[in-house]
């Protein structure tokens, strides 16, 4: 047995969402766990010796996460980690960035890219600080349209850093940089009840800025960190505009300042700018409060006085490699001082140089004043950090922006007022559509520009939306509402760093709950993976009723084998399939099919799911019809009718019915058996799904031996073996030999959704797939399970 822990860094916009581990040819997916709870569950299976991984944020956002990984003995273990990221602009085009360090020769090391912009692609290329001239021609890339794609696969020789070497060329980063066609300022995009609104206006005039530098220069900044930002000021000043204002304002044990004022970046001002900077040393202690109130008030007379332009960006840009130890240094303090002095009028923008620095500090101070926190690490290349973290607010465009849309149709916006958009940036608010027959949606952007106040407004139809995203199915689901609730837990994250007391817990709550639910690994949250050995995946399996949902995929639970089997049934609408009859207590249930809306690009075949089922129980003389848009209680002749916004519990002699609004309806018989239906909602104008229906059984234990149907069959103890698992066509999934009911199969190890308990996102289950609709494991063949109507 080996433990082994690493760490990986991902973008600022990056979440981490689904690991699987394959252990031992089998594949378990990763489950998302209150942090305590996940630690727990992993600790057990090590002291046990088993195999097990935990994922968890390393840091208190969600960008850095550590993978800690137990192998048991004579294991063979494959970890494979899926995340998403939004992209953020920066200077006019999108990256992603990829970390190689492959540290040997790969057989088949190969890079792979495909990109989907509904607005269409204007430009796309890749850099490689390892690309040399020899592996530069083996990049592939192409864009036409909408797609683009991006490939690279180098072979061992090509990999070689010698001609003889065993170590590789391939370390460093492997970079794909792209935008897209921008024939409007906003581009608004819809699906299922969520819209996101990208806003990045082009060809407007600059905003002059003014900037207060406040820099530290205290004994800590000795050597390469002073001699590396006194590089980085000078081509920063080199770069100022004439129309801007700047000074500098140096803190160690005091504070002073290079000019009383700010003054305006003449040619000459800039000359003795860059002088000034040559001459600065570092001494003395730390006194932060003193330099950032300097800085602060510098350019709150600067306004008073007019001698800066009524229309301009002004803003604060802090750089610090320690904490504060002289003045006040109390970091509560120094954010309240700080938040009065700015009152809300300037953005700050906190630099911190090296590990030495609060960072935690740094980000509260920046974020409660409208500005962000950046590390500059200790490197070679710490002058070009700074130079390019400047670059990016060297270019204002627009201040004071504020986006606005229809008040009655849309919630839970997500951040939609910004106090400064820079040229080559983007803004990305996210929100939830509240009325469910909106036909269109209007965007108004209101901002402070260059010349005058601006007006940006863009309206987007739902229907020419949703077309547009045809193209590329992966865009629907729920792509756009993961992307606002990820946008939400960040927010919710940022205010809980600053909150106290009550305002914390809730809205640690809120980040928590959002986090399990859309499977985010968080601060608040890790991702475990064991094997069903562990207690609580047992525990899952065990209570894991039989069930159909979904395309219909059904899920047999087998406890003894603390293992799960599963199969589709392949069906054209309208067919209705016996799930359940007992002849004994003369309850039976049947499911009707229902298929997607046609496609006019879907030649392939069509996906059906359930829409009705009817449950009946001969000797209460009771039928239960339940659909998508109502449930119908016949009890002899009498009707009772309802809809699934009613919240009802119904008690009859011998049946209960409990319906949860907009969610499931539980069926109990005096018999023994208990079943439960969940309502899936997909958005009303979603061009492909509707909306349908899943069964689950919660209790079969009375009835009877004689008891069969599709599902019904399971409710007996079912036996099996697996043999020689290997992999099979998709290398994520192996195969393996199954032998039931005298039956050797060909299965194949998946996962399936369980829904009870979440009828948008469900848990996965592990489970062997059995093909051809179950055959060979079913009794006879699924149409013998056809039957003429539900009753």
């Amino acid at each position: 047995m080996r433990s082994n822990l690493w760490e990986r860094r991902l973008g600022d916009s990056e979440s981490n969402n689904k690991p699987d581990r394959t252990i031992d040819g089998v594949s378990y997916p990763g489950i998302i766990k209150e942090k305590e709870v996940a630690q727990q569950q992993y600790q057990r299976a090590v002291s046990r010796g088993q195999t097990a991984g935990l994922v968890k944020a390393s840091g208190r956002k969600t960008e850095k996460f550590s993978v800690s990984v137990n192998i048991a003995a004579a294991s063979k273990v494959t970890f494979e980690l899926t995340y998403e990221e939004l992209f953020k602009r920066t200077f006019g085009k999108y990256e992603l960035y990829l970390k190689v360090n492959s540290k040997q020769l790969v057989n088949k090391f190969e890079i792979e890219a495909d990109i989907f912009e509904p607005q269409g692609i204007s430009y796309l290329d890749v850099e490689g600080t390892f690309l040399t001239n020899d592996l530069l021609p083996l990049v592939k890339k192409s864009f036409s349209g909408k797609k683009g794609h991006v490939s690279f696969s180098p072979t061992i020789d090509q990999q070689r850093s010698c001609e003889n070497c065993t170590t590789s060329l391939l370390q460093g980063d492997f970079i794909i940089k792209y935008d897209v066609n921008r024939d409007s300022p906003s581009n608004l995009q819809i699906v299922n009840g969520y819209f996101v609104h990208f806003f990045a206006p082009k060809n407007l005039p600059h905003l002059p800025k003014n900037v207060a530098f406040v820099i530290d220069v205290s004994g800590s900044m000795w050597g390469q960190k002073i001699g590396q930002t006194r590089t980085a000021l000078k081509t920063i000043v080199e770069d100022l505009k004439e129309d801007d204002h700047f000074n500098f304002i140096l803190f160690e044990s005091s504070v002073t300042a290079w000019k009383d004022q700010l003054i305006k970046a003449t040619p000459e001002n800039v000359k003795e700018a860059k002088e000034f900077i040559g001459n600065i040393t570092d001494h003395g202690m730390t006194d932060l409060n003193g330099g950032l109130i300097k800085g602060i008030e510098m350019l709150n007379k600067a306004h008073e006085s007019g001698s800066v332009p009524e229309r301009s960006a002004s803003l604060v840009i802090m750089l610090t490699d320690g904490q504060p130890n002289v003045g006040e240094s109390s970091v509560s303090a120094i954010q309240e001082n700080v938040k009065n002095a700015t009152q809300g009028r300037y953005p700050l923008y906190n630099l911190g140089f090296g590990y030495d620095v609060d960072y935690g500090f740094l980000e509260r101070l920046a974020r409660e004043n409208s500005g962000l926190a950046r590390r500059i690490y200790e490197d070679s290349d710490a002058d070009l950090q700074l130079q390019g973290f400047y670059d990016e607010v060297a270019n204002p465009l627009l201040t004071e922006v504020a986006l606005q849309y229809p008040e009655n149709a849309v919630s839970d916006l997500t951040q939609n007022s910004f106090k400064h958009f820079y040229d080559g940036s983007e803004i990305v608010v996210a929100g939830r559509i509240m009325d469910n027959d909106l036909k269109s949606i209007i965007a108004e952007v209101n901002a402070q520009g260059a010349e005058n106040e601006v007006t940006f407004t863009e309206q987007a139809d739902v229907e020419e939306t949703v077309k547009a995203f045809e193209e590329q199915m992966y865009i629907f689901g729920d792509y756009i509402e993961r992307l606002w609730a990820y946008l939400t837990v960040q927010q919710l994250l940022e205010k809980r760093s600053t909150a106290t007391g009550d305002e914390k817990s809730n809205l640690t709550a809120q980040a928590l709950e959002m986090s399990l639910k859309y499977k985010f690994v968080t601060p608040l949250t890790s991702m475990v993976v064991t094997k069903p050995e562990d207690a609580d995946n047992e525990t899952a399996i065990a209570d894991k009723p039989q069930e159909v949902d979904a395309d219909p995929h059904f899920i047999i639970a087998v406890p003894q084998k603390e293992d799960a089997l599963c199969f589709n049934i392949n069906e054209d609408p309208g067919v209705v399939l016996n799930l359940v009859r007992d002849p004994v207590t003369g309850i039976i249930v049947s499911g009707q099919l229902i298929g997607d809306k046609k496609s006019s690009n879907d030649a392939g075949p069509q996906n059906t799911y359930f829409g009705k089922f009817g449950i009946v129980n001969t000797r209460l003389d009771l039928r239960l019809e339940i659909t998508t848009e109502e449930i119908i209680v016949q009890n002899g002749i009498k009707q009772t009718k309802f809809k699934w916004l009613d919240e009802v519990i119904l008690r009859q002699p011998g049946f209960t019915l409990i319906i949860k609004r907009k969610k499931s309806v539980e069926v109990s018989m005096d018999d023994g058996a208990r079943f439960l239906v969940v309502l899936h909602q997909v958005w009303k104008k979603h061009p492909l799904h509707r909306d349908f229906l899943g069964f689950y059984t919660l209790d079969s234990h009375r009835l009877s031996e004689q008891t069969h149907g599709l599902l019904g069959q399971f409710f007996h103890p079912i036996d099996f073996s697996i043999l020689e698992v290997h992999p099979g066509s998709d290398p994520e999934k192996p195969d393996a030999t199954m032998i039931v009911k005298n039956n050797q199969l060909v299965v194949t190890r998946g996962w399936q959704k369980d829904y009870r308990n979440d009828a948008q996102h469900g848990v996965n289950i592990p489970c062997w797939f059995i093909h051809n609709n179950g055959e060979g494991l079913i009794d006879g063949i699924h149409t013998d399970y056809i039957v003429p109507s539900i009753f």
